[in-house]
């Protein structure tokens, strides 16, 4: 089966498998074998065999917080709000103490994620009916809102080391879901072109740094070229974050990754090239090469749509600067998907 597009789904689980290296190993090779019907169900199956294995570890367990009305003192005394509880007559104490447990952030969100693909109506009967039976052993742990996590404060050790895949699966998922409709119900939103363009760049990313190890390869933010005087502030101007630099020896290739429903433009029978994204690897090529040396080259890397006009196109500037606009098609079979890759890193003008 496919997604839009005509890219099969085994494809996105290849890309997975290059995003999350944890894919590679343990249970999760059986998923390459199966045909899924769509993407979340192959979420859902990478879930559901994650969280498995998780339950043979056992789930882990952290110390939080907890507030509480007691009869007697435990932990620290919250006077503030046992004073006002005195004050309409309420003898309790009110208590901040420390409790271990697995109702913690790490369980919490695999649990929100699992729920969500519950309601999801392409998950299968089965594949629900599994997930279900897993959530019976997170009965304790409560569900957390997408907006509420602070996904850059989460820290993996080696006790929690084996989350860190499925967070980032669940991030995946977490953010292309919250529509709420006017009766109040949450419905996951259908895989969106901002969702496949997150799985394509780092897709994209780590092919590169797990077949080219002699790159050093990166998201690289660019400072601005600009001279700081007392009327200009540097921490005013926006943050130039690239989606992947390569560089080997003196050379440097900054890729710009675009999933979109259409890869070029037509305005009065012209065709050109979306002009904010030519302008902002303009940007990024100029300000890294500061000093015009030439050696800092640009791509705009398209998933490729069914126009029928692909742009596949490269320039040079008066510095020397190549800036290419390239398609990649990711509907073809995996091997020739790597290709097509290696190919990129093979340019000449």
């Amino acid at each position: 089966m496919t997604i839009d597009r005509g890219i099969p789904i085994k494809n996105v689980y290849y890309m997975l498998t290059y995003a999350f290296k944890e894919l590679k190993r343990n249970n999760y090779e059986q998923i390459a074998g199966e045909d899924f019907e769509d993407i979340h169900e192959l979420f859902a199956e990478i879930l559901s065999l994650g969280i498995a294995y998780l339950l043979k570890q056992g789930l882990h367990r952290q110390y939080v917080i907890h507030e509480d009305e007691l009869q007697t003192l435990r932990g620290k005394l919250s006077i503030h709000q046992t004073v006002k509880k005195r004050m309409t007559r309420d003898t309790h104490l009110v208590c901040r103490f420390d409790t271990f447990t697995e109702n913690n952030v790490f369980n919490q969100i695999l649990k929100s994620c699992v729920l969500l693909l519950l309601r999801h109506s392409d998950v299968s009967a089965d594949r629900k009916a599994k997930l279900r039976r897993l959530m019976v052993y997170f009965a304790a742990v409560d569900k957390i809102s997408s907006s509420s996590i602070r996904w850059d404060m989460l820290r993996y050790d080696r006790n929690t080391r084996t989350y860190q895949m499925l967070h980032s699966l669940c991030y995946f998922l977490l953010q292309s879901r919250l529509l709420t409709t006017e009766s109040g119900d949450v419905r996951m939103e259908r895989f969106s072109d901002a969702h496949m363009n997150l799985l394509f760049q780092r897709f994209v990313m780590e092919y590169y740094k797990k077949k080219h190890p002699e790159y050093k390869v990166k998201a690289k933010q660019i400072k601005w070229d600009m001279c700081e005087d007392e009327s200009t502030s540097a921490s005013m101007l926006p943050v130039m974050l690239t989606d992947i630099t390569l560089t080997l020896g003196g050379r440097t290739l900054i890729i710009d990754t675009k999933y979109y429903g259409q890869t070029v433009r037509e305005n009065m029978g012209k065709i050109s090239i979306h002009s904010p994204n030519l302008y902002q690897i303009h940007t990024y090529v100029t300000n890294e090469d500061k000093y015009h040396t030439g050696l800092v080259d640009g791509m705009l890397l398209y998933a490729r749509t069914s126009s029928v006009i692909q742009p596949d196109t490269q320039f040079k500037n008066h510095d020397g600067n190549i800036f290419m606009v390239k398609t990649l098609d990711l509907s073809q079979n995996f091997e020739l998907i790597e290709q097509q890759l290696e190919d990129i890193l093979n340019y000449k003008i």
